[in-house]
């Protein structure tokens, strides 16, 4: 009786082991989503930001504008902008099964219409399963509010 506890209590260690490791491999990819998002944004690569934006993002801008994704990718385009630098900084990942939760402080600075500007805030990103054709490795695209 003492072996099959000690079996079914290490076989159960071992499971909890197991799904934390793959958290953390999903935290992993998801946070470098973001970093993704960040890179692909500055540079202006709309269709690296199409292959990792769900259809249904919903993106709130730092004046509180609301902007679907053809409507973010619009103004990620306008010649008026130039992003020199997107960066995030204390970003945190939650998973939930197949669900997650970011949320971090981004900083941006560039120009836009001809005059530089510094931009820091806040962000919460709700990333969801799906196909995602960036090489990530990863099954998760980005819906950040």
């Amino acid at each position: 009786m003492r072996t099959i506890c000690a079996s079914t209590l290490l076989f159960a260690t071992c499971m909890l082991v197991v799904a934390r490791d793959d958290t953390d491999s999903q935290r992993t990819k998801i946070l470098a989503l973001e970093n993704a998002w960040n890179e692909a944004e500055e540079h202006k690569d709309t269709g690296a930001l199409g292959g990792l934006l769900a259809a249904t993002l919903v993106y709130t801008d730092y004046d509180g504008t609301l902007m679907n994704k053809a409507q973010f990718m619009a103004s990620v385009k306008a010649p008026s902008l130039y992003p020199d630098q997107i960066v995030n900084e204390s970003m945190t990942a939650q998973v939930y099964g197949d669900s997650a939760v970011v949320t971090g402080i981004y900083r941006e600075k560039g120009i836009h219409n001809g005059k530089t500007y510094l931009r820091r805030g806040r962000f919460t990103a709700l990333p969801t399963p799906g196909s995602m054709r960036t090489g990530l490795g990863g099954a998760w695209r980005a819906s950040r509010h």
